[in-house]
């Protein structure tokens, strides 16, 4: 039947729908103990989830295409309000029918976008005057010690200051947020303050150092000529020497050679490769002394080193220890990799007595991990760059097989990151590290991001706590990193809506790395779509602007993914020397694009383009629109 509005077509239509809406109270009655415990404030946010889900449980795209050939809503934009969008709908296709209206209960479509702004407001604080999404900082250290830093970021617009629990100490913290509080109240600018829980640290453990060499190398240009010598100065171990600010390296002399050392001496280095490197010899001081380097050199504890003056020696001296360099595993496709407990030390593969040859090793920092993986599931390690699968597991190893490295291998390191995607680690997200960093954030925070958010009685657990700090009102931000975090959000967000207020951070960083690149845009729109059906404010967060931040000069994909950043409620930049500059360039762009978008809807503002036609004469447009 080709003609969509004929009656006998419309009928499968409508039953659709009804079916549906009939399914909505049926979800209801499912979750009815989950919604009892939340608020009744909160609760028709919490049922309009639950509509959400019970509606997304089937694939409708057959029935918006239906509804699209009889321009009536598709449904894209449901999130909001879904019973009042299938009655609206339900309602349309009875007038087409010529059937009587048959009353549901629904609420105004526009409620749902009324309790998000409110929502987005309790928790985040107000929105500037012209701009919707909010901006959230990551304060760098010197936040602490630069006051006009905060004034800066203030005028430029920033709505809210992220200060990172996982990094310095509370004093540093203590002083960021009072160097906040007093920008404030100079700027006469409101900003909120989220300190962020470190939570469970899933990290490499310590591996054996690296050699004691240190290398040195002075500036060339393209032809391979020094351009920029390299300053190095030599010093008597007891001695602390001066460093200017040209300054590439302090090396320890081993005996009071030094004493002797005049302006237009040379030091005669032997480097790790029994190369000679003379070092010109241009300040002396009391036990040390300053040299230009014009050769790339490989400085080693224990090296030879001569003092010649012309062709004169006057003595010989050794180079004293030097720091050793982080230790590293090299590793290529086909590897075995032994994943041990925190308290062992790793290292390179080794040739054990018997002649056979043991793989290289590293510590996992969280105990945990050894209980609950099991072998077949994806070990990543420094943001995915290093992968493998476990093929067998011990109490005290794991045993890893490295399918993937970048090209030419991969390097591995103390305290970089692991993610397990498949294993359900039973930890908490709220470990005793985080609980003793509470009382500070009662005292001085306004909302605090729950790193590792994976289950519902972390929420619990947490929300206790900070009722005995007598901070109830205290919002939380719950942070979306895992693959598990993600698969429970809509358990996550009803547990989190018993707590006001309550929003989510896309975290795209580590979700990435745990539900693949490929899928990452998917599964940061489906939060967006939960959030906004649970009216939960959304932060879009991770590598927003960067390169700007961190270079002055923004990425055409940049700024694409600032511009999509408008659908969140804010928006969160890290630290970096451009920061300020930053802030005022997302502020301009999401100015710009909330004038076309808004959530998943596209706003049609008028064109500004060749061959449209100009505006009608002020008061024309609004009488037109009265009619």
């Amino acid at each position: 039947m080709n003609d969509p509005f004929h009656p006998d077509s419309l009928r499968p239509v409508l039953d659709h729908v009804d079916a549906l809406l009939a399914e909505l109270d049926s979800a209801v009655a499912v979750h009815a103990d989950e919604l009892r415990a939340i608020p009744p404030t909160r609760r028709p946010s919490a049922e309009n989830l639950v509509h959400y889900l019970a509606t997304r449980s089937h694939d409708l795209r057959p029935l918006q295409d239906e509804l699209r050939r009889r321009s009536l809503s598709s449904l894209g934009r449901m999130e909001g309000d879904v019973r009042g969008t299938l009655a609206g709908v339900g309602r349309a296709l009875r007038a087409l029918l010529g059937l009587p209206f048959v009353p549901v209960a629904t609420s105004d479509l526009g409620d749902g976008d009324r309790r998000l702004d409110r929502n987005a407001a309790e928790l985040l604080g107000p929105n500037a005057p012209d701009r919707h999404a909010r901006i959230l900082v990551t304060l760098p250290r010197e936040a602490a010690e630069q006051p006009r830093l905060l004034h800066d970021l203030l005028l430029a617009g920033m709505d809210l200051a992220r200060i990172n629990l996982a990094h310095d100490h509370a004093a540093i913290w203590t002083a960021m947020a009072a160097n906040l509080r007093q920008a404030c109240a100079e700027t006469g600018r409101t900003c909120r303050i989220l300190a962020d829980l470190p939570g469970p640290k899933l990290r490499t453990g310590d591996l054996a150092p690296g050699p004691e060499v240190l290398r040195v190398r002075p500036e060339r240009d393209v032809f391979g000529r020094c351009t920029e010598p390299a300053i190095v100065v030599f010093h008597d171990p007891g001695v602390h020497p001066p460093r200017a600010a040209a300054t590439v390296a302090v090396v320890p002399l081993a005996d009071e050679l030094l004493r002797f050392a005049a302006i237009g001496d040379e030091l005669v280095v032997n480097d790790t490769r029994g190369r000679r490197r003379p070092a010109a010899v241009i300040a002396t001081g009391d036990g040390w002394c300053e040299t230009r380097l014009e050769r790339t050199t490989y400085f080693g504890s224990g090296a030879e080193v001569r003092l010649l003056r012309g062709i004169t020696e006057l003595g010989q001296s050794w180079i004293g220890r030097l720091p050793p360099r982080p230790g590293r595993l090299e590793l290529c496709v086909g590897d075995t990799l032994l994943l041990t407990r925190p308290e062992t030390v790793g290292g390179p593969p080794r040739v054990l007595t018997d002649g056979t040859l043991a793989p290289a090793r590293i510590p996992c920092r969280l105990e945990q991990v050894f209980s609950d993986a099991r072998q077949g599931q994806r070990i990543l390690f420094d943001d995915g760059r290093i992968t493998g699968i476990l093929t067998a597991v011990a109490d005290e190893q794991l045993t890893v097989l490295i399918q993937a490295t970048p090209p030419g291998g991969g390097k591995l390191g103390t305290d970089q990151g692991i993610n397990l995607p498949d294993t359900d680690l039973q930890v908490a997200a709220v470990a005793a590290a985080d609980r003793a960093r509470l009382p500070w954030i009662a005292q001085h925070a306004d909302l605090v991001g729950v790193s590792f958010a994976q289950r519902a009685e972390d929420l619990s657990t947490l929300q206790l706590e900070l009722a005995r700090l007598g901070r109830p009102d205290l919002g939380l931000l719950l942070k979306i990193e895992t693959a598990r975090g993600f698969q429970n959000l809509p358990t996550l967000l009803l547990a989190g809506m018993r707590h006001s207020p309550l929003g989510v951070m896309v975290a795209r960083g580590d979700l990435a790395v745990e539900v693949g690149y490929g899928r990452l845009a998917e599964v940061q729109e489906e939060i967006l779509w939960l959030c906004e059906a649970a009216h939960v404010p959304a932060v879009w967060a991770t590598q927003v602007l960067d390169g700007m931040a961190r270079t002055g000069q923004p990425s055409r994909a940049e700024i694409t993914d600032a511009a999509m950043a408008v659908r969140a409620e804010c928006v969160m930049l890290n630290k970096g020397p451009y920061v300020v500059d930053t802030v005022r360039f997302l502020g301009d762009v999401l100015r710009r694009m909330q004038e076309h978008t808004s959530k998943k809807r596209s706003l049609l503002r008028r064109l500004r383009v060749a061959g449209a036609p100009p505006p009608p004469p002020t008061g024309q447009q609004s009488d037109a629109v009265a009619r």
